[in-house]
């Protein structure tokens, strides 16, 4: 059982977030907090600060205002500290990012044995687990050009969960893949959801959105225009900003 002050404390929360690319102010005044076990899923038009938003949870992007807390403590700056950060709070990218010469089994295996010392045989075991639970088992001695786009996500999927993070960050995860492993990777998804899995997810599904999310955040030119459960947001959206993106979307 969570603790009743771990439990009350955000896993992730932003105050007053912003982000600059040059003259282009990518984020302003993003204040964001998610709760443990909470699927909160970003909408927005393309360019509106969604991805940028989500690498700067994990610090793969720093930020120039604000700060972000996980599980109450600031990000580390640099070094084995921020190094460890990142295997805290998962990232699951566009496009896969496996290691190209290592099976799909080492790929699943290789942080938790270098970083969290499991030994090999905990860690295999571990592994097997993840790719039942993702569905690719049978591809564990397979390399990553032998997978399908799908099959390969849900393959990054599995390595990002075999570290136990606090949160999982997905970035339109997907983006690449036609509608049949959209669907198989979408499933995943859900079927970490009602695991009870913290997550942040940046997507264009809106089925998703409806069905698994917690709360919807809605951005626009950088800011969050407004935050509402799925039910209010695609049937009453309060903003008119809003109303035009969902109005596009059908």
């Amino acid at each position: 059982m969570i603790p009743q002050d771990e439990a009350d404390t955000p896993v992730v929360e932003l105050r007053g977030v912003g982000k600059r690319f040059g003259d282009v102010h990518a984020l302003h005044g993003i204040d964001l907090s998610v709760a443990r076990g909470e699927v909160v899923v970003i909408l927005g038009p393309s360019g509106s600060g969604k991805s940028t938003l989500c690498r700067t949870i994990n610090r793969l992007e720093t930020i120039d205002e604000g700060e972000i807390l996980v599980d109450g403590e600031p990000q580390p700056v640099e070094g084995r500290a921020l190094y460890r950060f990142r295997t805290e709070v998962g990232m699951v990218f566009q496009s896969f990012n496996l290691f190209a010469h290592r099976s799909i089994i080492d790929n699943v295996t290789l942080a938790p044995r270098r970083i969290l010392g499991m030994d090999k045989a905990a860690a295999r075991e571990r592994a097997y687990e993840l790719l039942d639970l993702v569905g690719i088992r049978s591809k564990a001695d397979a390399m990553p050009a032998q997978l399908s786009g799908g099959q390969a996500q849900r393959a990054a999927i599995a390595r990002a969960v075999a570290m136990g993070p606090k949160a999982l960050l997905f970035d339109e995860p997907t983006s690449a893949l036609d509608p049949e492993a959209t669907r198989d990777v979408l499933g995943v998804m859900r079927n970490l959801a009602d695991r009870g899995t913290t997550m942040i997810v940046v997507t264009h599904e809106m089925s998703f959105a409806r069905s698994v999310a917690d709360r919807v955040v809605f951005m626009a030119d950088g800011e969050i225009v407004e935050i509402a459960t799925p039910e209010r947001f695609f049937s009453a959206p309060s903003s008119r900003r809003a109303v035009e993106f969902l109005s596009s979307a059908d």
